[in-house]
This record gives C-alpha cells, sequence and structure tokens, in this order.
C-alpha cells in the first residue's frame, strides 16, 4: 500500500496573519526596504529616545576592550550600523565589527554613515542570512542582535549558528522587545503601540502597515523565559535576561563555554 504524502506546511506569524514559514523573509523583507532611510529617526520617535539608553546598556555588556586585544563582533541584523559604531567607539584600536543583514537597502544606510563617521576600517557590511551565516565555526568574539530575532523565520536556527560561529568563551547577547510587567502600564503600552506607533510610522516614513507588522511582531515574541529556554536548548550556558523599563525590553546573554 502506497504512503500518503506529508502536504502539511509549515507556518508562522507574520504580525496577525498566520502565513508559510517559507514566505515570512521576503515579507519582512519588504517592510525594511520601505523604512530603511528613516529606521533610526522612527526608533527615536517611537521610543522617546530610550532606545539609545537600551543600546547603551547592550554595549555595556559587551565590553568591547580598551586595549591593543582583537576582538571581533558579529551584529545581525544592524544593517543600519547603529549597535556596530557604538561598540567601535566603546572600545580600542582593534576592535572589529561585522554588521549582517538580510535586507540591502539597510546595509546601504548603514555604509554610507560609516563613511560619515569615518568607521568604515573598522565595520564591515555583508548581506547574510542569521539562518545560515557565511562564516567558519569559531569566528568572533561576540554575537549580538538588537531588534531582530523576532523578525526571524526560524529562530532555533539563528541561535545554532549564532553558537557556531562564536569562539569558545564567547557571548551571545541579545536585545529585544518583551512584555511589560507593571500593573497599568500594560494596558497603556498595548493603546500606545497599536494605536501611535503606526499613525507615526505613515507620517513619517509612508508605510503605516510596516509599523503596524512590527508592533504585531512585538505581541507574538516569546516571553523572556521562554526565550532563555530556546537559547539554552541551542547550546548556550549561563542564560541569563535583564528586562529595563517596566519590561519593555529584555537583554538576554548566554555564553559558549
Amino acid at each position: 500500500m502506497a504512503k500518503r504524502q506529508n502536504t502539511a506546511r509549515e507556518e508562522t506569524h507574520f504580525g496577525e496573519r498566520t502565513v508559510p514559514l517559507a514566505e515570512k523573509q521576503e515579507l519582512v523583507d519588504d517592510v525594511f526596504h520601505s523604512v530603511a532611510r528613516r529606521y533610526d529617526l522612527m526608533n527615536d520617535l517611537m521610543s522617546g529616545g530610550l532606545h539609545r539608553i537600551w543600546k547603551d546598556a547592550l554595549v555595556t555588556a559587551v565590553n568591547p576592550p580598551k586595549g591593543d586585544r582583537d576582538f571581533h563582533l558579529l551584529d545581525l541584523a544592524g544593517g543600519t550600523g547603529d549597535v556596530a559604531f557604538r561598540v567601535v567607539e566603546a572600545g580600542g584600536p582593534n576592535v572589529r565589527v561585522t554588521v549582517c543583514d538580510i535586507n540591502a537597502d539597510m546595509l546601504a544606510v548603514g555604509r554610507e554613515r560609516a563613511r560619515e563617521l569615518g568607521h568604515d576600517f573598522a565595520v564591515t557590511f555583508e548581506q547574510g542570512n542569521a539562518e545560515k551565516l557565511p562564516h567558519p565555526d569559531r569566528s568572533f568574539d561576540c554575537v549580538t542582535i538588537a531588534f531582530g530575532i523576532r523578525n526571524v523565520p526560524r529562530i532555533e536556527r539563528a541561535l545554532s549558528e549564532a553558537y557556531r560561529v562564536l569562539k569558545i568563551g564567547g557571548r551571545f547577547l541579545c536585545l529585544e522587545f518583551s512584555a511589560v510587567t507593571m500593573p497599568g502600564m500594560d494596558a497603556l503600552y498595548e493603546l500606545y503601540s497599536f494605536n501611535v506607533i503606526p499613525r507615526i510610522g505613515e507620517i513619517v516614513t509612508g508605510d503605516r502597515e510596516a509599523y503596524q507588522y512590527l508592533v504585531e511582531s512585538i505581541r507574538k515574541f516569546p516571553k523572556p523565559q521562554v526565550f532563555a529556554t530556546m537559547i539554552e536548548a541551542a547550546g548556550f550556558r549561563r542564560v541569563s535576561f535583564t528586562t529595563m523599563t517596566a519590561g519593555v525590553v529584555a537583554l538576554h546573554s548566554g555564553w559558549k563555554l
């Protein structure tokens, strides 16, 4: 008797929609094509500038060496270079950052800014997929991703790849939106996210739908403890997370030991 073929498709969330897993990356890519030029401006407007404080906390955790020691960081989904530039400025002369992003428009913005800031000698931009990194095993001292992991279709694969390319003793750091924990503030945050942010996006970038997706993706992302379990499952040890701003964001950490 012939076996019946399994025709079920893998599916995932794109905002509130359920879509085939194979299509999510293209849909996410379209979002960032439309907002690349004003992405960092929108970060300031949406967070009231708080994203700068959150990213400072990330760079403090990276702790790039200030002396002459070589240090190579891989920043995933960091196309505009915001985190990369902060790390280079915080570290010594031999700190190097590779920015890997799947979106060519975001990378173009990052390269322009690197030249303007004089960081093009220290920061390299490459187009690549976090689920299949174009680097050998044990290539980096640290891997970071800020507000990008929730846009990856197969998060487990991205975590596994981050683990693979880290050196022994290297650290993975992920800054991502989380779940508000302060009673009363959660309702206000929900109201702001779903009513104000898409409107700001429409005014500034002309693309309301892109920011509607971005706020919906925050709601769908796993809670901090669940995500910490996913990081452990990828092989990381001493996994921890710290919430900031009443739980609006969480900084996750794991070590390759």
